[in-house]
């Protein structure tokens, strides 16, 4: 017996032909709304953990495998097939649109992201599986036709509604709502859609009772939705806090990054993250800034190149001395910039050193500005760059990186690399040395001891080769706290476990072959 002859017809408020349409039209939207949940699961997990690869990688293909779950679970359902479809789209409004809530305190205060992540994206993948079977059996009942008709006609509206939630969520929904409200807005337009559509059109199918349960439910997420949108602003604060040994005075997202900026109430300790990574700590920022900065100077330094560095500290040391004609600083976040020449929490510590007229801002990634545009040459270069833990920092550690850094810097000029721990990372450590020598340049390792971050490490890299010294310019400056000529003596040594030879083999990361990516997670285990 054919799927046409199987389904049974029902009386509808309209013609087959508007009936029809009308639910293709749901198809469409709670397609979309599914493609949102996805991108949303992804985004969060980014945002919270890094490499999106990763994460793009398990919530597809947990949703892919649930929603055949869902389909092979819905068939003992198409009996029922329109309060089922209702009860099943208001489980994907509720659901879908405290996603990003939930997880976001599965990760604050329980440290089980990850398996919720996980349970989270097979519950909405099965219930997302589920609506087809279901959606195929209503279409039949209204107008009766090939299955092979049905089915394009229902995947066109699927895959359709597909295409614009995935477009609505980057250009839309985030820039105007915000990851948590965006998924509250898309629960329930979820849960409108689907019900409505069952109470209007498939209204002979329930009972009055059914109806009126229906609709007090549609009523109650809604009204529930509506309440948690209200708090949302609450609910992300008091969660954030929970991230943060400290009081947080200051949290946004940018186009880029989540901000946050934490002030200790005893000693003033003022720290910034960047994604939840501690970027410094003003009770101990001067140990990883004057042993970033100093040694480079030891050196030409008329014109200076700073990648990253956006909180303008870096810069506060090259300023000390007074033979510097100019500073290019190129950071990603414009946010970044902005705030480190107007809030406080950063001009207390780095002096006002963005607004020095000889030192000029770009807001640009620094990979695609090296590549895109004609450069002068520099005669000191900086790479102060974020950890590589994801996919989108892991290319500011490649050899194609530090090639391009070559091309821009004069014939004695240096370059400084801040690589990570040895310690705590010591592939990640000696991979990101192997690809600066890769790239054509002679290195010298060296590492000192920063408390907030633990054992941390550099590369001073030249032309010139066998590697530079790491010393102060005789012109140092007097007030150095930290840095010393017989400190930096010191910081080349390395103890056998973390030395070079403690590592087999240094591999370098190319763009193609991220590996400080496995190296970073391989590290820290333990700490």
């Amino acid at each position: 017996m054919s799927t046409a002859e199987a389904a049974r017809p029902i009386a509808l408020p309209m013609k087959p032909g508007p009936a029809r349409f009308f639910v293709l039209l749901a198809v469409f939207i709670c397609a979309s709304c599914g493609m949102v949940y996805e991108l949303a699961l992804v985004a969060l997990g980014s945002y919270l953990l890094g490499d999106t690869i990763v994460q793009a990688s398990i919530v597809l293909a947990v949703m892919v495998f649930a929603m055949g779950i869902g389909s092979l679970a819905t068939k003992r359902l198409t009996e029922f097939a329109a309060v089922s479809f209702a009860l099943i789209e208001a489980a994907l409004g509720v659901i879908g649109g405290l996603s990003v809530i939930l997880l976001y305190l599965a990760f604050a205060f329980a440290d089980v992201y990850t398996v919720a992540m996980v349970a989270m994206a097979f519950v909405i993948g099965a219930l997302i599986g589920a609506e087809i079977p279901l959606l195929m059996e209503l279409v039949q009942r209204i107008r009766a036709q090939k299955a092979s008709s049905a089915v394009a006609d229902l995947f066109a509206a699927d895959y359709v509604g597909g295409l614009i939630g995935g477009l609505a969520f980057p250009f839309l929904l985030l820039p105007l709502l915000g990851l948590p409200r965006g998924a509250l807005a898309v629960g329930m337009t979820n849960t409108v859609v689907g019900v409505l559509i069952v109470l209007w059109l498939f209204r002979t199918e329930l009972a009055r009772t059914s109806q009126a349960l229906l609709a007090a439910l549609l009523v109650l997420i809604v009204g529930g939705l509506t309440v948690v949108w209200v708090f949302t602003d609450d609910i992300e604060v008091t969660t954030r806090q929970r991230l943060y040994r400290d009081p947080i005075v200051h949290s946004q997202r940018s186009d880029y990054q989540e901000i946050v900026l934490t002030e200790a109430p005893k000693t003033g300790d003022t720290r910034l993250y960047l994604n939840g990574d501690l970027q410094f700590a003003s009770v101990d920022e001067y140990r990883y800034h004057e042993s970033l900065v100093h040694p480079l100077m030891n050196g030409p330094r008329r014109k200076v190149l700073v990648l990253g560095g956006g909180d303008g500290l870096a810069v506060r040391e090259i300023l000390k001395y007074p033979d510097v004609e100019s500073v290019t600083l190129v950071d990603l976040d414009p946010a970044v910039l902005e705030l480190a020449r107007s809030s406080e929490h950063f001009t207390d510590f780095n002096g006002d050193s963005l607004d020095d007229p000889r030192v000029h801002t770009i807001a640009a990634d620094a990979f695609t500005w090296l590549r895109d545009a004609e450069h002068p040459r520099y005669d000191a270069v900086i790479a102060d760059l974020p950890d590589p833990d994801d996919v989108a920092t892991s290319k500011l550690y490649s050899i194609e990186f530090y090639g391009l850094i070559r091309q821009v810097m004069s014939s004695e000029a240096r370059l400084v690399v801040q690589a990570g721990s040895p310690f705590f990372a010591p592939e990640a450590y000696w991979g990101i040395g192997q690809a600066v020598a890769e790239a054509g340049l002679s290195t010298t390792a060296y590492h000192v001891d920063v408390p907030s971050f633990g054992d941390w490490g550099y590369f001073l890299a030249d032309l010139a080769g066998p590697g530079p010294e790491v010393g102060l310019p005789q012109d140092a400056p007097d007030d150095l706290r930290f840095a010393t000529d017989e400190v930096l003596a010191a910081s080349t040594t390395f103890p056998p476990d973390r030395d070079r030879a403690s590592v087999d083999e240094a591999k370098a990361s190319t763009l193609l072959h991220p590996r400080v990516l496995d190296q970073e997670r391989g590290a820290w285990v333990g700490y």
